[in-house]
């Protein structure tokens, strides 16, 4: 799969996507500063699910109803690194089918999916 992660993802995260396969394009390696709207506007122009840590993407897509070909909102806070990046790599290689077109929030032990409303 290919994803944009946003620059607050920590680059451990991306390097084990990477490694798994996955082409990941970073913000912080690309464009580091640039606004949520035009990190969304680079995720759906590939059509791909945008990899993130900040919840304001959940004001944009259901509030604002910006376009997205999907989030993977990544809530994993105290946990090490190394963790979090584990804990993402297995989502995503668990549940990447059902990543296109949803708003998923990634939690210790837990990932809700929620299909998106096309309209």
């Amino acid at each position: 799969m290919s994803f944009p992660a946003d620059e607050g993802v920590d680059r451990q995260i991306v390097e084990r996507l990477r490694l798994d396969g996955h082409v990941v394009r970073y913000v912080a390696e690309m464009e580091p500063g640039i606004s949520d709207d035009v990190v969304l506007d680079l995720a759906n122009a590939r059509g791909d699910v945008l990899v993130t840590v900040d919840k304001d993407f959940g004001e944009l897509v259901y509030r604002q109803r910006r376009l997205s070909c999907g989030v993977l909102l990544v809530r994993l806070p105290g946990l090490s690194t190394s963790r979090r990046a584990s804990i993402v790599a297995s989502a995503v290689n668990e549940h990447g089918n059902e990543l296109p077109g949803a708003f998923a929030v990634l939690t210790p032990g837990a990932i809700r999916i929620r299909r998106l409303d096309p309209n």
